[in-house]
């Protein structure tokens, strides 16, 4: 009954959803033989029986008996004397099977089995768990806030994983309470030691590919393709589509009557502005259309360097360029292409950097990161506008005003 009673104690340590009792047995079995090995110094001769229904456990030995007096391998042999103790009819030459009960291992052995098993079954539910979510690797995942931490947000799923969602996977007006359901994707899964480390992100553009499948049916079926994302998180993202099928407008379908299917893609990423292009293999539309909402007036291709010249009425170009240079820089990223803006009439035009005497080469490059990178560019805007497109302050803004409309007047 010892046996059965051990059975039973180390059972307290399954963990139901993750490991079956047959398994469990197969992990005792193994544990067992590693337990035999330290205090006989080899298994091989051992039969362990486990019947995995009623928890049951037998361990025999199996020795061979010799003469009194000459035993060379105790684990492999038995004296006569010895044996007959066991059965009297016992002879030379015949194998004698006894029990071994785990009592006979030792408390210290016992207690050092019993730490291996947990250890053991701790090893293949990590395992388990790290199969399950390195194939969820790219897909969206629900799980709930448990732990709200400065640099990470711990999540924990249904059956108790544990999720973490890092600072910077999330987009910047995320604001959480614990007990609240989040969504992302699986970004990465890594054993770090025998513990998988699963991440998820929010800000991969990735997650807005698949939310597109999984809001929009078109997507979903494969009628509808989407070739490219690119995203600044919480802010911007241009999403190029395609469809195989003439019948059907892929941005139109995306996009839904009045915005209503691509609304609750929106409202999940804090109010990202998305834009939806129709993919085209013609290089030259596909920059016009990314460009969007900005209308271009010509273009010229330079393929071999990946540049591109747009020519736009001065209306045109803060569109382009988008507020903080967001809807230029997706427009390059989508297309592949480093796009540089002229305005009509520019040949009347001074680069900023002509200034550089009068004005500090910093402030020039503020304005050049919010794409205003000629004197035109900066007259043409409002005060508050270049506040608000800017670092800099309005103190400073005026003086820059100031120098570029004494050299225009002159």
């Amino acid at each position: 009954m010892e046996n059965v009673a051990l059975i039973e104690s180390f059972s307290e340590f399954k963990d139901d959803k993750l490991i079956d009792r047959v398994t469990l047995m197969a992990i005792l079995e193994d544990v067992l033989r590693n337990a035999l090995k330290k205090k006989y110094g080899d298994d091989d001769n051992f039969d362990i029986i486990i019947n995995p229904d009623k928890g049951d456990l037998e361990i025999w030995r199996n020795r061979i008996v010799v003469a009194d007096g000459e035993v060379e391998e105790p684990n492999q042999e038995i004296e006569l004397s010895e044996a007959q103790r066991i059965e009297p009819d016992f002879e030379v030459g015949e194998d004698v099977a006894e029990e071994v009960k785990l009592i006979d291992l030792g408390r210290r052995s016992i207690l050092a089995l019993r730490q291996n098993l947990i250890s053991k079954i701790h090893e293949h539910d990590n395992t388990n768990i790290y199969k399950h979510f390195k194939e969820l690797e790219g897909e969206i995942y629900s799980a709930e806030v448990h732990h709200i931490r400065h640099r990470a947000i711990i999540l924990l799923d249904d059956d108790g994983n544990e999720i973490i969602l890092p600072k910077d996977r999330q987009i910047p007006s995320d604001f959480f309470r614990k007990g609240e359901n989040v969504r992302g994707i699986i970004e990465s899964v890594e054993l770090k030691g025998s513990k998988p480390a699963i991440v998820m992100s929010r800000t991969s553009p990735l997650f807005l590919e698949k939310l597109f499948e999984q809001e929009i049916p078109e997507v979903f079926d494969g009628l509808i393709t989407v070739k490219k994302v690119v995203r600044i998180p919480g802010e911007k993202a241009k999403v190029a589509v395609d469809s195989y099928d003439d019948r059907i407008d892929p941005v139109g379908a995306c996009v839904g009557m009045k915005g209503s299917r691509i609304h609750g893609i929106v409202r999940e990423l804090g109010n990202e502005n998305i834009d939806v292009i129709n993919y085209t293999n013609n290089i030259q539309l596909f920059v016009t259309r990314a460009l969007s909402p900005a209308r271009v007036t010509s273009l010229k291709l330079d393929e071999e360097n990946m540049r591109a010249e747009v020519l736009l009425r001065p209306e045109e170009v803060s569109k382009a360029i988008g507020r903080g240079g967001h809807n230029i820089r997706l427009a390059g990223q989508l297309t592949g292409y480093e796009i540089d803006v002229f305005r009509e009439g520019a040949e009347e035009d001074v680069e900023l950097k002509e200034f550089s005497d009068e004005i500090e080469s910093w402030i020039i490059e503020e304005f050049s990161k919010a794409g205003l990178d000629t004197a035109k560019s900066i007259l043409e805007q409002d005060v508050d506008d270049l506040v608000k497109r800017t670092d800099l302050e309005e103190e400073t803004i005026v003086e820059v005003i100031r120098i570029l409309r004494e050299e225009f007047e002159e």
